[in-house]
């Protein structure tokens, strides 16, 4: 062996651990994977406990099947109705301030009437439901016998009536539904026809009574609500003449134009002002990062310009001395790119300071046209306060007046007219079926209850589950730093598909991986073994560890893939490497670089072979 290739020894120096690296854990996943990376966390979660999830929900529906086959069958008679909107009638002076209502709360109001305790104490009553042993509850029926009265008892019948009671109104239609449930058909379409007959004679005596009482006061407030039209009439008049007021609203909105515009520059001046304000402030307290703060670029390509002259100088001062010729020009260069850079950067600063001068002379005109625009816009409301106060007292009196005659005439019309707003469409029939239990939709339902519950049982489990799954359960399990996270070498770019690496793994030849610093110097592999790299050589700063040991505690756990690629990038860097394949079963170092394996350790360690002849040069 030649004098220049012997091997350099090795410095006995006390043992360092390399994982105790400063440096934080370099993972050069792909961006795109955690979403990927998470829905297969959560596939493998419930693939894991496919047993439990699949025994919670067959026991959940087991559960709710036998309790739908025992509930007693319920039947539900439905009778519809068509209620007209109708105009509210007038009964006294507060009505005078009530608004029209809207046709869906009129519709709203008269679900309530129909849910009402009036109408179910009357069907109660006209039935004899007390006395049925299909409404009644059985508890209810012995307390009845031993008072031997019905009298205080009305509250829980309601309440009883009101439980089996569904009244709906058919959505964008005027059509009420009534329904009732019990286990009784016959009883149940009795309950519903009873009710609606009870409805349609209430709303009958309703509307007769108040069209007769509406017309006797009505007439005698005409003539008060006629004088107070007159009156705010004549003051809104006079007080438009005092004033000289002349249509001012055009004039209003020009001047509330004019300030939300003034109000939305000042606002934008306002931030450009502190977005000025904030880089003068920063470009003032630290100067020499200038080119960073104010993205210039051509400072930015002086100070690497200086960078890399200041380098080569030093590099030749060392080599040649001061009075050497490269070394003089080398320093009359560093000089002028850093008086060039001095002129830049105070160039920068003072336009920076101009622009941030500027934008507060701008922010402060425009503050002070905002205040001049208020002020002129609260002059001109409190003008118009008192006229506006008028009008409406006016347009209020006016609008009262006329809706008051309004309803006179139609109450003097009406007040003979008996005809109801209420139409039977459907009298309620005996149901065939029952409406419940709904048996299948109730296993269903439990099933995917049992599921969802067994679903949640599984990852609540997984959570519990204290075992190592991430580099970082690791580093905290071991409480020991990661020197680097090398991605899967056969991950397609943007996720990771753990069916198709773990098909690829066993298929593809590993030769790629072995040496993808090499043959792929751009891909996330290489550059991950990289960044293990600078791990390992600034983990024992200042003295790097000459001597590295690669192993894993299960075969194909990338023992040789590591072992080569990180030889390959010690190499570039210039550093002399020997690369020792320790596995005596199954070596790949030798195959991968295309190697001999006549000879190795092995030879070595039997005597076969000397160190020289062992050892084979790439």
């Amino acid at each position: 062996m030649l004098k220049h290739q012997e091997l350099v020894p090795l410095e006995p120096a006390s043992p360092v651990r390399v994982n105790h690296s400063p440096y934080s854990v370099v993972n050069l996943e792909p961006q795109g994977a955690p979403s990927y990376s998470e829905l297969r966390a959560y596939w493998q979660v419930l693939v894991k406990h496919l047993g439990t999830i699949l025994t919670v929900a067959f026991v959940i529906t087991v559960l709710v099947a036998i309790a739908s086959f025992k509930m007693r069958p319920v039947y539900q008679a439905t009778a519809r109705v068509e209620v007209e909107a109708e105009a509210p009638q007038i009964q006294s002076l507060n009505d005078l301030d009530r608004s029209f209502p809207s046709d869906q709360s009129f519709l709203r109001t008269q679900v309530k009437v129909l849910e009402s305790d009036n109408l179910a104490w009357r069907t109660i009553q006209q039935l004899g439901l007390a006395e049925n042993p299909d409404f009644a509850p059985p508890d209810f029926r012995r307390e009845q016998q031993l008072a031997g009265s019905a009298a205080a008892a009305p509250t829980r019948l309601i309440s009883e009536f009101k439980a089996r009671l569904q009244v709906e109104l058919v959505r964008d239609s005027r059509l009420i539904e009534i329904s009732f449930d019990s286990t009784d058909p016959k009883l149940a379409v009795q309950v519903a026809n009873a009710l609606v007959s009870n409805y349609t004679e209430y709303n009958f005596h309703k509307r007769y009574d108040a069209t007769r009482q509406a017309s006797g006061w009505m007439e005698q407030q005409l003539d008060e609500l006629k004088a107070k039209v007159e009156n705010s009439q004549q003051a809104l008049v006079d007080y438009e003449r005092e004033h000289a007021i002349v249509n001012v609203s055009e004039k209003q909105n020009v001047v509330e134009q004019r300030l939300a515009d003034l109000s939305r520059d000042l606002t934008n001046a306002q931030s450009d002002r502190m977005q000025k304000e904030s880089l003068h402030e920063l470009v003032k307290s630290n100067e020499t990062q200038v080119a960073f703060i104010a993205q210039n670029d051509l400072l930015q390509r002086l100070e690497e310009k200086y960078a890399d002259l200041n380098g080569q100088y030093i590099d030749a001062l060392g080599q040649y001395g001061p009075n050497f010729p490269k070394v003089m020009r080398l320093r009359s260069q560093v000089n002028e790119i850093l008086a060039i850079i001095d002129r830049e950067r105070k160039r920068i600063v003072g336009r920076i300071h101009n622009d941030y001068v500027a934008a507060l002379g701008r922010e402060k005109l425009l503050s002070g046209a905002v205040y001049r625009e208020k002020s002129e816009i609260g002059t001109l409301n409190q003008l118009l306060i008192q006229h506006n106060i008028l009008k409406r007292e006016f347009e209020t009196n006016q609008q009262l007046y006329e809706n008051l005659l309004q309803r006179l005439k139609d109450a003097t019309v009406s007040a003979g007219l008996r005809a109801t707003n209420i139409h039977i469409v459907d009298s309620a029939l005996p149901p065939s079926l029952p409406v419940r239990p709904k048996k299948l939709l109730n296993i269903l339902l439990g099933m995917v209850g049992g599921l969802i519950l067994g679903i949640v049982i599984a990852f609540i489990k997984e959570g519990l589950d204290d075992s190592i799954k991430t580099p970082e359960d690791l580093e905290a399990f071991l409480a020991t730093p990661a020197l680097a996270v090398i991605p899967p070498a056969l991950a397609p770019p943007g996720r990771l598909n753990w069916l198709r690496i773990r098909r690829e793994r066993d298929s593809a030849p590993d030769e790629v991986a072995e040496l993808a610093v090499l043959r792929q110097p751009g891909s996330a592999l290489a550059e991950s073994y990289r960044s293990l790299r600078t791990s390992i050589l600034l983990s024992a700063a200042p003295q790097p560890p000459q001597a590295l040991l690669v192993t894993s505690a299960h075969p194909k756990e990338g023992k040789s893939c590591t072992s080569l690629n990180l030889a390959v990038a010690l190499a570039q860097r210039g550093n002399r490497v020997v690369i020792i394949d320790s596995d005596l079963r199954k070596p790949r170092i030798g195959p991968a670089l295309g190697l001999s394996d006549e000879k190795g350790l092995s030879t070595l360690l039997a005597g076969t072979h000397t160190l020289d002849e062992a050892l084979q040069q790439v």
